[in-house]
């Protein structure tokens, strides 16, 4: 079993994102320490910067909780869906690879493009049917094409959780304010607690696990 305690941690969107606050937030109770990365720390989209960041710190874990998750807008701006689902993790992979670090990357079950009566399984062929599922797998491949074996993929779906706006936050707020709540239904997921897939991405490490991964709440 893998000691997180005193290890070296960096969580990309760790300040205000809301999977990276739950992982900061997991991690520090670990005893790990943790360094939260926003934009006022490090541009995610230059290599450069990027660099001279992991230098000063010198982590022994990457989490990339960054994404363009915007699925409607996506279809509007594919270029900047792409650098951030699609270029970033093929530079934090480089970087990662180079400086030996662990690199826990999340993707999304919109890599796979039309609901399922059962859940999806990691050996399932993608088929993204949106910009925003393209780019996400595109980001994927280019992680796995590296060949590194220091690498964990986490696909997740409809996160919610304390400390941003979300989903069921919104639910919750029409439900306590409107008579009538009109909602797409041609949509089916497992909406995933933030706490624990936090939890459970730490499971993962704490067993030495590596590659890919389905990690949603059941339900």
């Amino acid at each position: 079993m893998i000691r997180l305690q005193g290890r070296k941690a960096v969580v990309l969107g760790g300040i205000n994102g809301l999977l990276g606050q739950a992982l900061v937030q997991a991690l520090e109770a670990e005893g790990a320490v943790v360094a939260a990365a926003g934009r006022s720390q490090v541009d995610v989209t230059d290599e450069n910067d990027l660099d001279a960041y992991f230098e000063r710190v010198d982590p022994e874990m990457v989490f990339n909780a960054v994404a363009y998750t915007a699925v409607d807008q996506a279809e509007d701006e594919p270029a900047v869906a792409a650098l951030l689902n699609a270029e970033v993790p093929a530079i934090l992979g480089r970087l990662c690879q180079k400086r030996g670090i662990l690199l826990v990357h999340y993707s999304t079950d919109f890599v796979f493009g039309c609901a399922e009566e059962t859940p999806r399984r990691e050996e399932d062929i993608p088929s993204p049917a949106s910009v925003y599922g393209r780019t996400k797998l595109d980001g994927e491949q280019a992680l796995l094409a590296l060949g590194y074996d220091n690498l964990l993929i986490l696909r997740t779906a409809w996160l919610f959780g304390p400390g941003k706006t979300n989903f069921v936050h919104k639910i919750l707020g029409f439900a306590a304010t409107r008579d009538e709540l009109t909602v797409v239904h041609d949509q089916a997921g497992s909406p995933t607690f933030t706490p624990d897939l936090a939890a459970y991405s730490l499971d993962l490490i704490r067993h030495g696990a590596r590659g890919l991964f389905h990690v949603t709440n059941s339900g």
